[in-house]
Order: structure tokens, then C-alpha cells, then sequence
């Protein structure tokens, strides 16, 4: 009895050591010198490019769609070129040619210049997921629309690229994810993001595994935040299929 006692005292003095060790720490990494503010700052960054990126893309996507449906050769020729570069080069290299080569001698903020990367990036996945979108949409919707009198542009805007809309959301939804884990990248060209304040952290303390910790369950946060929302837009965007 009394042996078990004895351990059972030892496994209670561990755990308390360890949550001290852990609140030492914490306070460490995240209290000390305010280091928490460069994870607020990073979020903020983050959430700056991600926004701006993804807004972008969706135009550079869209553009690259049309290009890619269009019957004129050329414009199909140009949509098939830009996204098997861009789809077929690092991220990475992408940004610091745009930060390096393209905008080095524009004097603009760094996280607009690295949004614009992203969404040149985001574009060509984004115009892949368009065009297979509106190719989902049977052809008599077209017929039906030319039929009535529209042009082929005012068929496309106002009957096929509307129900397309509900075919490619989730894909869409996945593709803002992934940008956001992809922003994490902006360290490369100067930007304080969040996996560059925890990269901070951890080399003003030594400390690896609270640092990385804490910037995985930020982008958790942030990405769990955005999945419910997109969510909930989604289940409305699929009311009108419920019979």
C-alpha cells in the first residue's frame, strides 16, 4: 500500500512539474515582451493577403474560364498556357518572381504585392474549377436560353454561370482554404504572417514546440471559423434544390 502511495505521490508531483514547466513556458513564449502582439499582427497579415488573393483570384479565374471556353483559338490557347505554368511551378517561386523581378521597382505595400502573387496563383486553379463548373450545366439550358431570344453572353451570365454557381461552391471553398495555409509562405519576401511571428518566437526563446503549437491552432481557428461560415452559405444556396 504504502508503494503505491509513494507512486501514486510521484505521478502527482510529475503532472504538477509539468504544468508549471508548461505555464513557464506559455508565459515565456506568448507573455514575456509582448510576443503575443506578433502573432496579432500576423493574423491580421494573413487575413489581409488571404482576403485580397482570393478576391482576385476569383477574377483572374473567372477571366481565365472564359478565355478557356472560348471558341476563338487563341483565347483558348492563352487560358491553357497560363495555368499549366502556374500550375506547374512552386508557390514559392511564383511569389518571390512577382516580389523580386516583376514589382521590384513599384513601390507598393508587401502584403498587396504578395496578395497579388496568390491570386495569380489562385487563378489558375480557381478558372479549372469555373470551367468545369459551367460545363456541368447541360447544354439544353443553353439552347434553351438562345432560344428565348438572349445572346450567347447574356445566356451565359444570366442562365448557365448562376446554376454553375451551386456546383462549384464547395470546390471554391476548398480552394480559399488552401490559400490561407498557402499564405504561410510570405515569410520568403519580408511579411510578418503568423508562421513568421512563430518562426520569431521560437528563435528569441529557443523554444520550438509552443511557438509551432500555437501558430498551428490559430490557422485551425481561423480555417474552422471560415468552414462554418462558407458552410452555412452553402446549406442556403442549396434550399432551392429541396423538393
Amino acid at each position: 500500500m504504502d508503494r503505491f502511495m509513494n507512486w501514486l505521490t510521484g505521478v502527482g508531483d510529475a503532472i504538477v512539474a509539468w504544468f508549471v514547466e508548461f505555464g513557464e513556458t506559455f508565459h515565456k513564449c506568448f507573455i514575456r515582451e509582448d510576443r503575443y502582439l506578433l502573432l496579432l499582427d500576423g493574423i491580421g497579415v494573413t487575413i489581409k493577403v488571404s482576403i485580397l488573393a482570393a478576391i482576385l483570384g476569383l477574377i483572374i479565374g473567372f477571366l481565365i474560364a472564359i478565355c478557356s471556353l472560348s471558341k476563338k483559338k487563341g483565347l483558348r490557347l492563352f487560358g491553357k498556357i497560363y495555368t499549366d505554368i502556374i500550375r506547374g511551378t512552386p508557390s514559392v517561386t511564383q511569389l518571390m518572381i512577382i516580389y523580386f523581378v516583376v514589382f521590384a521597382s513599384v513601390h507598393w505595400e508587401k502584403w498587396i504585392i504578395a496578395a497579388i502573387a496568390f491570386s495569380i496563383n489562385s487563378g489558375a486553379y480557381v478558372s479549372e474549377i469555373i470551367r468545369a463548373g459551367i460545363l456541368s450545366i447541360d447544354k439544353g439550358q443553353t439552347e434553351a436560353g438562345r432560344s428565348l431570344g438572349l445572346t450567347s453572353s447574356q445566356t451565359m451570365f444570366y442562365i448557365v454561370i448562376p446554376q454553375a454557381v451551386k456546383n462549384i461552391f464547395p470546390a471554391m471553398c476548398n480552394e480559399f482554404i488552401t490559400l490561407i495555409k498557402e499564405t504561410a509562405i510570405v515569410g520568403y519576401v519580408g511579411l510578418v504572417d503568423i508562421q513568421k511571428a512563430g518562426d520569431f518566437i521560437k528563435s528569441a526563446t529557443y523554444q520550438a514546440f509552443m511557438p509551432l503549437i500555437g501558430t498551428a491552432i490559430i490557422y485551425f481557428v481561423l480555417i474552422k471559423i471560415l468552414t462554418t461560415v462558407l458552410g452555412n452559405i452553402e446549406v442556403r444556396l442549396r434550399k432551392s434544390d429541396i423538393r
